[in-house]
């Protein structure tokens, strides 16, 4: 509910905004939340996975799912020791992860579960742009409480120095603008 709030209802299209960049077929959601994107991954026809450490989260989504129609295969986690096998996903996904998915470990163990070639998609930050006097209180708002962070430049040095190929782009959405950070595990 907060999150819709200070982002005057964009917050899940600003997560699904990184539906396009998915082809699966095994992705996995570090910090799936409330479950949207699982739902989204299902009716794509992709095999999601969600890790997330809230308990809370867990049951939301697990609901979510339900309520679709779809399967959930979701688990209670840390980002920095991924109970998955080497090379078990096509691609790892986070959409607004905390530090402990973007710490050395987090980075680490997202390139451990990848296959080779396998791609890293991330949605560090979004941000209000419409002219509207709410969407511009909504701006300053995430300014002032320091959610709309930068860009991602040095999230994209730490995907480099992790073994990624690293690429950082914005994408355009109505109201609202993401940035999106892709990452292709090189070679072992």
């Amino acid at each position: 509910m907060v999150a819709w709030l200070v982002s005057l209802g964009r917050w899940k299209n600003w997560v699904f905004s990184t539906l396009p960049m998915l082809s699966g077929p095994r992705v996995l959601e570090l910090g799936h939340g409330p479950g949207h994107l699982q739902t989204g991954l299902a009716k794509k026809g992709l095999t999601g996975f969600g890790l997330d450490r809230s308990r809370q989260m867990g049951a939301i989504a697990k609901s979510r799912s339900q309520k679709a129609g779809k399967p959930s295969r979701l688990m209670r986690g840390e980002a920095g020791r991924l109970p998955f096998v080497s090379g078990a996903f096509d691609e790892v996904v986070a959409t607004f992860p905390t530090e402990s998915i973007l710490s050395d470990q987090g980075l680490r163990e997202a390139r451990r579960v990848l296959k080779d070639q396998g791609r890293l998609v991330v949605v560090p930050t979004g941000w209000i742009t419409g002219g509207s006097p709410l969407e511009r209180l909504a701006a300053w708002l995430f300014r002032a409480t320091g959610q709309a962070g930068d860009w991602g430049t040095g999230l994209q040095a730490k995907l480099e120095a992790a073994g990624f190929a690293a690429s950082l782009e914005a994408i355009d959405l109505p109201g609202s603008r993401v940035a999106l950070l892709r990452g292709v595990k090189r070679g072992s």
